[in-house]
């Protein structure tokens, strides 16, 4: 039995209570199966990602273009349907109620950019299009965030921001006592206002993790997964020069391709299997 009645061991109390907190709040990323820190409860952040989406909406010009326009809604209906069958396979079907699935496509052409919210609402940028060029195109974009979202990597950055700048309150009160600052945090999380670049604000292993769990939902929608390599060398050249990878919180365009070449076999299992 250990005592933590002395005034000596409260540090040590305190450090065991938080690393059992932090234990507790970990959650397993799917397909990865990877333990990652959710501190915030499904319901408080989606609530928020409902109303940040709806602002978003309501300050951003949509695209009336018929032609483009439909073609994220189909694509983003597809891979909607194939994520919540990889949920149920993954014996995460629990999650498939906090879904309430949208897809819109923002009119400004100097953004390349994409993102997803908790419960999959979804945003495309004009921008991107030239790049993505079609439907596969664009399923490799929004295939990949919607692993994001699926695997949580917001709320882990979330949890991380709460913890690191406002001393891991919880999110409702960070809301309350910090409104702004906490909407910040919550925007950056999700990559919302990249103007170049749509995994900006994702660390290298989110991003690895988001094109491998990006390639499967793509490949259980129906779409080829090995055009995700011509997808990424478009990118690579639309970006320019960049800083090598050590300074880089994202995958150099090298290392990428070849990791997600290295997933297509277990994508294709999946496309085969649906055609």
């Amino acid at each position: 039995m250990i005592s933590f009645k002395k005034k000596g061991n409260r540090p040590l109390h305190r450090g065991i209570l938080l690393t059992l907190f932090l234990l507790s709040a970990c959650a397993t990323v799917p397909l990865t199966e990877r333990k990652s820190l959710h501190l915030i409860p499904d319901s408080e952040l989606l609530s928020l990602s409902f109303q940040q989406y709806a602002e978003v909406l309501k300050k951003s010009k949509l695209s009336n273009d018929p032609v483009k326009v439909q073609m994220v809604k189909r694509v983003g209906e597809r891979i909607a349907r194939a994520s919540e069958e990889f949920l149920r396979k993954s014996k995460l079907q629990s999650d498939i109620k906090n879904y309430k699935w949208e897809s819109n496509l923002i009119e400004d052409d100097k953004v390349v950019n994409a993102w997803c919210m908790p419960g999959g609402k979804v945003a495309v940028y004009t921008g991107i299009l030239p790049l993505t060029q079609d439907d596969t195109g664009l399923a490799v974009v929004m295939g990949h965030e919607v692993a994001h979202a699926m695997a949580k990597h917001g709320n882990e950055r979330m949890s991380e921001g709460l913890l690191v700048q406002l001393g891991g309150v919880g999110l409702s009160v960070a809301l309350a006592q910090k409104p702004a600052q906490t909407q910040q945090i919550f925007m950056a999380a999700y990559g919302v206002g990249a103007q170049v670049g749509f995994m900006l604000p994702y660390s290298r292993l989110h991003e690895s993790e988001a094109d491998r769990i990006g390639l499967v939902l793509m490949a259980k929608a129906g779409y080829d997964p090995r055009e995700a390599v011509p997808f990424w060398q478009r990118m690579n050249e639309k970006g320019g020069s960049r800083p090598p990878e050590f300074l880089s919180t994202h995958p150099a365009p090298e290392t990428r391709i070849k990791d997600i070449k290295s997933h297509i076999p277990e994508a294709l299992k999946y496309y085969y299997k649906g055609n």
